[in-house]
């Protein structure tokens, strides 16, 4: 017999409120202690998992998890697993916290004990907001760490691609690397190797005039066709998504350091060597998405928007080397029905498609191109894309076409898997057939914060058991269909992970707009300050604003000063224990707001411009 003494404590903080939680267990069991270390469990609990982890044991044939909860006498068998790893979905039937403890048994293949570990314990516990995103965006960074191809450490196309590795994909993987960095998950010197192992295979692998192609070969970088047996060259678009994430890490490794040194110099040479010139097809005035050296221009595919390809035209026209001039920006992207004009649901699309089509629309173009605070001759894109996200929403709740589940936090059309293959989901059928996808509404978090909180909390809590798994979200779900994907898809989990991270502290956007390159491109398109939202205006963040009176009944004002009324404001009341209890938007000189007659005490009044916390102020509630 022996006794084990887990200690478990989880510090949360919410701006400047922190709650402990500390719990000592103890617990008793067999178990044999040296073959205890070999197995090394891990256990954590979240909202309603925990998630059990525990290493290879050499001879093992399979193991059996040993699950006990507060109100079991003894410990049952969960499950017999062959995998290292394990997603309890326990659920929690009340705000409570509820402890799990865990042990694993490792078996041989007839069936004999070789090693039994440790005894642990995980906190099923209510989360706050910091917490789900915390979780969300871990669990994702491991698609693009865990399950990188182990050759090239190029990002698989989806699971189970096996050695079909993708451009675009990689790209966001790239930036979703520098989050996990930033985030303290992986560290510096693991993301610094890794990025060194992408860029020296990227170095040997097809290019076509310094353009990728869409699909390669993991292991040797050859070309694998795409879309036909005609698209076997060069592709501009997923080139451009994967020289965003490679110029955003190249900011990032700044340190004096030889690794760093080195990976910032191939990065240059590999943006250098794109010859974004000879993508206009003889100076044609636009930009082509293929080329091959077999077909040449046979795909005859040019670029031109309103879609997720506005960076395409940005980087060809900041390219040192080989660049098209700024006119290309409108006479080839912004040529051919750009803009828009119209309403709906009470919302205007300044440019694309009527109800403004998918949403990674607003996502690809924008991990790394930082819409806030400024506009080119057609519109302000931050408003764009956020008009785009309200009303992909707002026809979810709507619910036109009488698909089962939509609600106002079930939601977001987007490109994904479905019950029937695959396809760009969007507003008006066919391209709405009822299917939901996570990498449409969360990645909008920077242009509709509460909204997406809001979406991301449901999809965990209400549908998590079928729709996560070991890589966070799964694509898809359809329940008209009684359909949930098993799939997880690169160009899907990137814009989750990159643009929350846009939305908690503009990482992303701040580290490519930094490359010296950008901002001249900027100003010869022809691209303007512009207030109407967002502000990075250091007086306007100083200026003083009032909420009164500190102590009320749930009734009070919000004053801002005159300086500050052109923008669209966001008032979020935050509780004790860092959760979001009321938000309010579009905010003139003076709001008078009522809260919930339910929510008292100590609040924090939040003020966010495009998501970036301006100020924080405190009242009581009695």
């Amino acid at each position: 017999m022996g006794v084990v003494r887990v200690k478990q404590i989880e510090l949360h903080c919410s701006m400047s409120i922190s709650r402990i939680r500390v719990l000592l267990i103890l617990m008793m069991g067999s178990f044999f202690r040296a073959d205890a270390q070999d197995l090394s469990l891990f256990c954590k609990g979240y909202d309603m998992h925990a998630e059990v982890r525990w290493t290879t044991f050499a001879s093992a044939d399979r193991y059996q998890i040993w699950r006990k909860s507060e109100n079991d006498t003894q410990f049952n068998l969960l499950t017999t697993t062959t995998a290292i790893d394990w997603i309890d979905w326990t659920g929690r039937p009340d705000a409570q916290d509820h402890v799990y403890q865990y042990f694993i048994k490792a078996l041989s293949a007839p069936g004999n004990v070789l090693a039994v570990s440790d005894t642990l314990g995980a906190i099923i516990h209510p989360m706050i907001d910091e917490e789900f995103l915390d979780m969300t965006q871990e669990y994702t960074l491991r698609y693009f760490y865990d399950y990188a191809h182990p050759t090239s450490g190029m990002i698989r196309e989806r699971l189970g691609s096996g050695d079909i590795v993708t451009t675009g994909g990689s790209g966001f993987g790239v930036m979703a690397i520098v989050v996990g960095v930033y985030r303290g998950w992986i560290t510096r010197e693991e993301g610094v190797n890794r990025l060194l192992k992408i860029v020296s295979f990227l170095q040997i692998a097809d290019r076509f005039h310094g353009a990728f192609p869409h699909w390669m070969n993991g292991k040797n970088g050859s070309v694998i066709p795409f879309s036909s047996n005609i698209d076997n060259g060069g592709d501009l678009v997923e080139t451009a998504f994967l020289m965003e994430g490679l110029l955003s890490a190249r900011a990032f490794f700044d340190q004096d350091v030889e690794k760093e040194n080195v990976l910032r110099d191939v990065i240059t040479s590999l943006w250098e060597d794109v010859e974004w010139d000879w993508y206009s097809r003889n100076n044609s005035g636009v930009l082509y998405w293929h080329w091959s050296p077999d077909y040449a221009w046979q795909m005859n595919f040019p670029i031109h928007g309103y879609n997720e390809a506005l960076i395409v035209y940005l980087l060809a026209i900041a390219s040192p080397t080989h660049p098209v001039n700024a006119s290309y920006y409108h006479s080839g992207w912004a040529c051919c029905g750009y803009t828009n004009g119209n309403k709906w649901y009470g919302k205007k699309l300044f440019v694309g498609p009527n109800l403004g089509g998918p949403l990674f629309f607003a996502h690809y173009s924008f991990m790394g191109f930082d819409p806030r605070g400024k506009k080119d001759a057609y519109c302000n894109y931050f408003l764009q894309n956020q008009n785009h996200t309200y009303i992909n929403r707002s026809w979810c709740i709507a619910d036109p076409l009488h698909f089962e589940g939509y609600d106002e936090n079930t939601w977001g059309l987007t490109a994904s898997d479905d019950p029937f293959g695959y396809s760009a989901h969007a507003p008006l059928a066919p391209a709405d057939n009822g299917t939901i996808t996570p990498a449409a509404g969360i990645p909008s978090m920077p242009y509709t914060p509460y909204e997406s909180i809001a979406l991301l909390k449901n999809l965990y809590q209400t549908y998590g058991s079928d729709l996560w798994g070991e890589y966070g979200f799964k694509d898809a779900f359809n329940l008209s269909q009684n359909w949930f994907a098993d799939s997880y898809i690169a160009i899907d989990e990137g814009p989750i992970i990159n643009m929350i991270e846009n939305y908690r502290s503009g990482l992303l956007w701040n580290l490519f707009m930094s490359n010296p390159e950008i901002d001249p491109a900027l100003e010869a398109i022809g691209f303007v300050p512009d207030s109407t939202v967002a502000t990075k205006d250091v007086n306007t963040l100083s200026t003083t604003w009032l909420v009164y009176p500190t102590v009320n009944d749930g009734h009070f004002s919000v004053a801002l000063p005159g300086s500050m009324i052109l923008h669209q404001y966001e008032i979020s009341l935050v509780n004790v224990m860092g959760q979001t209890v009321y938000t309010a938007y579009d905010l003139s000189s003076n709001n008078y707001l009522s809260i919930p007659a339910n929510q008292k005490g100590l609040m924090w009044v939040v003020l966010r411009d495009e998501g970036v916390v301006m100020g924080m102020k405190a009242l009581i509630i009695r």
